[in-house]
């Protein structure tokens, strides 16, 4: 048996682990930075709208509602790392 088919697996388990840490901590990261923009976008979207841009308010509040689902996405898929 050569050696790189008989270390192949030895890693695999290190580099499965790393790659599920890694993942945990972009699941966290996503969350948080969804969830900054999102304040941002509602904090504007109430400015759009007290300047009379009705439009503007409707997508801005479209666009953070989408961020909303996105990061409860997020989240459930954090529950099952």
């Amino acid at each position: 048996m050569s050696e790189h088919n008989c270390c192949r697996g030895c890693g695999s388990r290190a580099s499965k682990e790393k790659d599920v840490e890694t993942l945990r901590i972009l699941l966290a990261h996503w969350i948080e930075h969804n969830n900054s923009h999102e304040q941002g976008f509602r904090e504007w979207a109430e400015k759009a709208e007290k300047l009379g841009k009705a439009k503007a308010y409707e997508f801005i509040s479209k666009a953070a509602d989408s961020l909303k689902a996105a990061s409860d996405y997020l989240l459930e898929a954090k529950k099952h790392i």
